[in-house]
């Protein structure tokens, strides 16, 4: 079970990693607005949001990462702390802005969670 939670904390480390290229670096080219639905002017208009937004995420991915190569006690409780704030964003997101988040962050999150904590 240990093996299985350290993937799934690892997919979701990169899954937010992604999220930091995608907002930082892509917001205003394809991806970025295919995501969004924006048109160009909207995306240009709000990428300094995205970028602040991916820089959380990526602050996220570095610590699910660190909670990953940490010893225990430490790398067990930066590990259910990390996926606990992307459950809360995950739910806050997917509840006040759009209902993919859901799906795309807090399921994830949970599921990577509930493994970390059996495998305890």
């Amino acid at each position: 079970m240990e093996t299985t939670a350290n993937v799934l904390v690892g997919l979701v480390a990169a899954l937010h990693a992604y999220f930091l290229v995608l907002e930082m670096f892509l917001w205003e080219k394809r991806p970025g607005r295919k995501l969004s639905g924006f048109d160009a002017a909207m995306a240009r208009a709000t990428a300094p949001l995205a970028a602040n937004q991916g820089l959380y995420n990526g602050f996220l991915a570095a610590g699910l990462i660190w909670g990953l190569v940490a010893d225990d006690p430490t790398g067990f409780r930066t590990q259910v702390f990390f996926l606990s704030c992307v459950l809360v964003a995950g739910l806050y997101g997917g509840l006040t802005t759009n209902r993919r988040i859901l799906m795309a962050q807090a399921a994830p999150g949970a599921l990577a969670l509930t493994a970390v904590l059996l495998a305890r």
